[in-house]
This record gives structure tokens, C-alpha cells and sequence, in this order.
């Protein structure tokens, strides 16, 4: 497969998945997914360009992604990368640059064709800021001015999305599974939705057929993903909700044993899709919502459509239905103008709400965006205000995760020797689960074959690492092992 990078969101390494299955094996590629989200960010992946380059200096590498559409020239002027994709083109293998031909493999039409300068991109019509890749070449643009190693199209414009269906994390036993794209909110602080266009959902027929292809291909657990993954069939005849695509895709593929949805936004939240998520056991009880801060002021400048009060009933509803549900957040320290009194309530939010997933997002300033003009913190207050968010959800986790401690839990073992509880608790799976022997996927039990995550699966014999990946096995928690769990046989 060809070697991928992926900064940033969910969405984005399932995209680069599909780059790297559209592209095949190009031993002369490197693919860079960047993220815009932060300034952060996209300093990372100018950092992940340099890094590639020194680790693989004969390869030519391509950026795509949310910062190589909002700022393509920014990438376009480092001198190791060979041509920026946008978001629309980055799937479709004719955007690349063609393989580097041997002696062998070079004709007079080459030659005369890429060469001369002539374009041999897939449509001369598209609308791009730059011409079609005509270089060939190892970690160089051959002359080529910025605008030439440019092809990124008006997102605005895109009106369908994902006809790949996005599918996994490479070698692991999850699939992420792409529903929607882009947002038609303008949150004052963010430019994602300048990188991924307007909201547009995948129709429930097709999202259905690519979940039972990946349930074929030996998944357990998909994941619904996208951008703005609750606004979900707004753009789609009869206006459909994510609650209706839930209850579709459970009963057109009874055999998925685990739904996983991808960060939610409450208000948006409709009661089908509240009440599975509430009692269905085929949704995994873990919640991400996108709250970003919990004081009202601050939300409002912030053009969110919730306000604190609402957050943190949406939570006691939810914890009230399940008490096992697992709650995860995004939270922005420091958004301009936030006083002391106004970051206290976010932080106080954390145990509102029983935060034990928290993403915290130091502010950072995203040109053309409205927060960018108001009045800003100063850096060193957002830096502590970060840390204090960070240790509060720590504090939480980890008494949270003491509370698994003697508990079997089901778990889903990925290759690495780790897996996942149902609410989203990381588990390292014992040593002493792997043993030379046995090679399949079953164990023998008083005269009779059963498949490991069986309800009448019993960990009476070891089995080696690869008879367990993929599956869920039963593990009785030992220990809290600084932010995960250890699992021992049940």
C-alpha cells in the first residue's frame, strides 16, 4: 500500500485508508493528510513533510487535506513537497502524479507529452488553481512555479460526498465508516468548514452496503464518521435523521455486534437517536459531544446553538438511561475574551458532565475567522487554562478506570495487543492470552469448537495473538496501567 500520513480527526485517517486502497502499492508516494483545526495543527504537518522527507528522501510527497485546501501555497512553497491535492480531488488517483517510469518504460509519447508541459490531468475543465501534475521527478517539482503544484478546487462547490465510503484504520479490527462531510454551521473560532465545504450525507442504502462489505471483510465494530456527523440528511430527499440511519444500518446487518458513532452535536441530537444510543446494546455506550466551553457568554460569541444548562441535562438524560455511558468532550481554553469567571464554569463542566474522553484545544487564532478579530488571551493564560482542563478530565479518567478493576469487560482486541470496552476504556491484553498452540480462530472445549467472542467462550487454553485479533474476547480487569487498563482471561 502506499504510505500514508494522517493528522487530525477520525475522518481524516479513514480517508487516507481509501486514498492508500485507490492508489494501490506506490513505492514512489508519500501521502500527507493534513489538519487545519489548529495553528497547531498545521505546524505539525509542515513538521510530518520534513520528517517524511528526511526518513524517505526519493520519495515524492503529496499533501492533501483540510490545511493543504485552506492554505495550499503555504505547502506548495516547501521545497519536499511535490504537488497539493484539495479535499474534493484526493481520492480520485488521476489528481496524482503518474509513476516514476525506468529507462525501460519511457516512450517518445512521454516524453513529448509530460515533458513538453502539455496537461495530462483528468480534466482539463475542473476548476483548479493549478494546472495538472506534468513533472516527473524524486522529491522535486522540476521547475514548476507554486500555482503548477497546486490542484485545489472550490469546496463550496462539492454537492455528494464519499463515494469511497472511507473504511479503516489500516490492520486494525475497526472501520470507520464516512456518512457525512463538511458543516454548514460558521463557528466563530473555526475554518474546517472552508476546508470541507457545505454539509452533504451519503444516502442510507449506499452507507447500509458498505457496512455489510465491511462486516465480509471481518470488522466487528464500525464507526459513523464525519464532519458534522448530526446534521446528518439535511441535504437528502425527505430530510432524514442520523437516529433513522442508526436503526436502518442495525437492522439491514443484525450480525454487527458493535456501532460506535463519531463526535456528536447535542442539539442536534434527535429522540430515535437518543433512545438507541440509550438502550440499544449494539451502540456503544460512549458519547463525544462537541460542547467546546461551558459558559454561556462565551458560547454565544463562540455562534454555538447550545447553551451550558442544555449540555449538562443532555448528560444526566443520557447517564439516567444508561449509567454506563462514557462521556467524551472537545473543550477550547482561552477563546478571546474569556475572563476567569467565564473558563471557571468550562472547567467546572468537566465534572458537570462526567468528562472522562476530553480533547482540549489551547485557542489559537485561524485567519478569516471571526475569533480571530476579537480581543485575545494572553498565550501563557491559555497554556495554564489548558493544563488545568487537562488535569481536571485526567483526574476523572483515571478514577473512572478504577472503577473497571475486577470487572470482566468485552473487549475488542486489535493487532497490537490492545483492545476496546464498549465505552471506549483502552485495555492492554495480557501476554499470557498468546500461546504457539493454537492457529485458529476457535479454542476446543470439552469436545467442542467455539469461536473466540462465543458467549459460551471460556479462556480455559491460551491461543496466539492472531486467533484473538479482530474479535471480542472476554477479559477480567487486573489494574489501571497509567491511562489504560490490563486485561487477564476471564
Amino acid at each position: 500500500m502506499t504510505e500514508t500520513i494522517s493528522l487530525g480527526c477520525r475522518l481524516n485517517i479513514a480517508e487516507s485508508d481509501a486514498i492508500a486502497a485507490s492508489l494501490g502499492t506506490r513505492e514512489d508516494l508519500i501521502v500527507v493528510n493534513s489538519c487545519a483545526v489548529t495553528n497547531e495543527a498545521v505546524r505539525r504537518t509542515r513538521q510530518a513533510i520534513r520528517k517524511a522527507h528526511k526518513r524517505r528522501p526519493d520519495a515524492r510527497i503529496i499533501v492533501t487535506g483540510c490545511a493543504a485546501q485552506v492554505e495550499p501555497e503555504t505547502f506548495a512553497a516547501m521545497p519536499e513537497v511535490t504537488r497539493v491535492i484539495g479535499n474534493a480531488d484526493k481520492s480520485d488517483p488521476a489528481f496524482y502524479p503518474i509513476p516514476i517510469p525506468t529507462k525501460k518504460t519511457v516512450s517518445p509519447e512521454l516524453v513529448e507529452g509530460r515533458f513538453s508541459g502539455e496537461s495530462q490531468g483528468p480534466d482539463e475543465n475542473h476548476a483548479s488553481t493549478g494546472s495538472a501534475f506534468t513533472g516527473l521527478g524524486v522529491g522535486s517539482d522540476f521547475g514548476l512555479d507554486l500555482a503548477q503544484k497546486i490542484n485545489v478546487s472550490d469546496i463550496m462547490q462539492v454537492r455528494e460526498t464519499a463515494p469511497q465510503l472511507a473504511a479503516s484504520f489500516s490492520g486494525r479490527a475497526r472501520a470507520f465508516l464516512e456518512v457525512q462531510n463538511g458543516c454548514d454551521h460558521r463557528c466563530t473560532f473555526c475554518i474546517i468548514p472552508f476546508g470541507r465545504g457545505n454539509s452533504r450525507s451519503v444516502p442510507a442504502g449506499a452507507v447500509v452496503e458498505r457496512a455489510k462489505a465491511l462486516m465480509d471483510e471481518g470488522f466487528r465494530e464500525i464507526v459513523l464518521t464525519g464532519v458534522d456527523v448530526t446534521s446528518y440528511g439535511a441535504d437528502l430527499p425527505g430530510r432524514p435523521r442520523l437516529g433513522s440511519l442508526v436503526e436502518r444500518l442495525l437492522k439491514a446487518v443484525p450480525a454487527l455486534p458493535r456501532l460506535r458513532l463519531s463526535s456528536l452535536d447535542g442539539i442536534e441530537m434527535d429522540e430515535r437517536l437518543f433512545d438507541l444510543i440509550a438502550h440499544e446494546p449494539r451502540v456503544m455506550p460512549h458519547v463525544h459531544l462537541s460542547l467546546q466551553a461551558g459558559d454561556d457568554m462565551v458560547l454565544k460569541r463562540m455562534k454555538r446553538r447550545h447553551s451550558r444548562a442544555q449540555a449538562i441535562e443532555l448528560v444526566q438524560r443520557l447517564k439516567a438511561a444508561r449509567p454506563e455511558i462514557a462521556i467524551g468532550a472537545d473543550i477550547i481554553a482561552g477563546f478571546p475574551t474569556e475572563t476567569d469567571a467565564m473558563f471557571a464554569n468550562s472547567l467546572k463542566l468537566v465534572e458537570e458532565c462526567d468528562i472522562v474522553h476530553g480533547h482540549i484545544f489551547p485557542y489559537s487564532p485561524r485567519p478569516g475567522t471571526p475569533a480571530a478579530r476579537m480581543p485575545q488571551v494572553d498565550g501563557r493564560t491559555i497554556k495554564a487554562r489548558a493544563k488545568k482542563l487537562r488535569d481536571a478530565v485526567a483526574a476523572r479518567r483515571v478514577a473512572w478506570l478504577a472503577a473497571f478493576v475486577g470487572s470482566v469487560q468485552p473487549v475488542l482486541v486489535e493487532r497490537d495487543g490492545h483492545g476496546y470496552t464498549p465505552n471506549f476504556a483502552r485495555v492492554r491484553v495480557s501476554e499470557a492470552l498468546f500461546h504457539p498452540r493454537h492457529s485458529s480462530e476457535s479454542c476446543n472445549l470439552e469436545g467442542q469448537t467455539v469461536a473466540v467472542g462465543d458467549p459460551s467462550f471460556r479462556w480455559d487454553d491460551a491461543i496466539e495473538r492472531s486467533a484473538i485479533t479482530g474479535t471480542v474476547a472476554p477479559l477480567r480487569i487486573a489494574a489501571v496501567d497509567g491511562d489504560q487498563l490490563t486485561g487477564e482471561p476471564a
